[in-house]
């Protein structure tokens, strides 16, 4: 079994119960979550070996953490302990017209704060495959950003393929660096590309002209945007995009494309009505590519088997997606009547 690394920041997630307004009662709901753990949980429900690399406070809160990840078979033996805080933030779940909305408050963490020689890169990869970082690290500070870079640098030079899932975050580039500067170099050591249109155009300073407003999406536009991030990053293997068309809050429909150079695949569109929880699902998404670029026989099927699992974590509450393999491949075979399994 292939051994998988990710690496990123992991945060308290404060919840208003259901589908109220922040403080609508005196009542959050307390778990753990964030872009890169979300794939680790995901990945070692698919029954992977998989670590999570980050930086976390040596409190009650930073165990309580660890204990989380544990629960699902995640190795934290690489996880290290330092000064700062652990991030939190706030999310309001949104319901028919009305958007959720994320609360960012995780300046001054311990993975914001670490600095370029806090992890020892050269210990994590001996027995690596894979490795998955996102934009969202880069994006913390400018020390942040330099021990993502590093990570991928020794990654590639020891051998182990690279993903990252792009997810630009308007709320988080605040030190003085633009997107595109701190991504076009890390995208250079990068195999697989993950992303949907505006990471790409945000993170990438790419333009395609695509309107996501109407809810409405055409494909050939994001194969357009897939060749150009190949061909600016020759390194790219693979770009996958996500296609999210949101009609409401409540109801998207949710497909995927994959570009590999010698082929363009589009998956199966799914309506997604009384969504339950949309918050990782493009993680989820990740993982299940990581997965079935590893496991299955071709990429098209790897890009069916990881949009089935983003579907489904759309009726998860909760960061991580809690799916396993069954249920995914159940999924992707037809069975989309929920009926009760006896």
């Amino acid at each position: 079994m292939a051994r998988v690394i990710t690496f990123g920041e992991i945060m308290l997630r404060l919840k208003s119960p259901g589908f109220e307004k922040l403080f609508q009662t005196p009542v959050l709901e307390a778990t753990f979550g964030g872009g890169e753990a979300n794939v680790a949980v995901s990945l070692a429900n698919f029954g992977m070996d998989v670590a999570f690399v980050t930086v976390l406070p040596d409190n009650d809160i930073g165990r309580a953490c660890l204990m989380e990840l544990r629960k699902f078979g995640v190795d934290v033996s690489l996880i290290q302990n330092g000064p700062g805080r652990m991030g939190v933030y706030f999310l309001e779940g949104g319901a028919n017209q009305r958007s959720s909305k994320v609360i960012y408050d995780r300046a001054n963490s311990a993975i914001a704060t670490a600095c370029k020689t806090s992890i020892n890169w050269k210990n994590v990869f001996p027995e690596a495959d894979w490795f998955h970082i996102s934009g969202i690290t880069p994006a913390l500070s400018q020390t942040a950003a330099d021990l993502a870079l590093a990570a991928v640098q020794q990654a590639k030079a020891m051998g182990v393929r690279v993903s990252c899932d792009l997810n630009f975050r308007s709320k988080l580039w605040k030190y003085g660096k633009e997107a595109p500067d701190v991504m076009g170099e890390l995208v250079q050591y990068v195999d697989v590309c993950i992303a949907n249109e505006e990471d790409i155009q945000k993170s990438l300073g790419m333009s395609v002209d695509i309107d996501v407003e109407t809810g409405q999406l055409e494909v050939e536009p994001y194969r357009l945007m897939a060749e150009q991030v190949m061909k600016r990053y020759p390194n790219v293997s693979m770009v996958a995009i996500t296609l999210r068309e949101s009609l409401s809050a409540s109801h998207n429909d949710w497909s995927a494309c994959l570009f590999t150079g010698e082929g363009f695949f589009v998956s199966q569109k799914y309506t997604i009505m009384n969504i339950v929880d949309r918050v990782g699902g493009g993680d989820s998404f990740s993982a299940g590519l990581i997965y079935g670029l590893q496991m299955m026989d071709n990429p098209e099927d790897a890009l069916a088997f990881a949009t089935a699992a983003s579907c489904l974590k759309h009726s998860i509450k909760g960061d991580v997606n809690r799916v396993g393999v069954a249920d995914v491949e159940r999924l992707m075979c037809g069975d989309q009547s929920g009926r009760v399994q006896r």
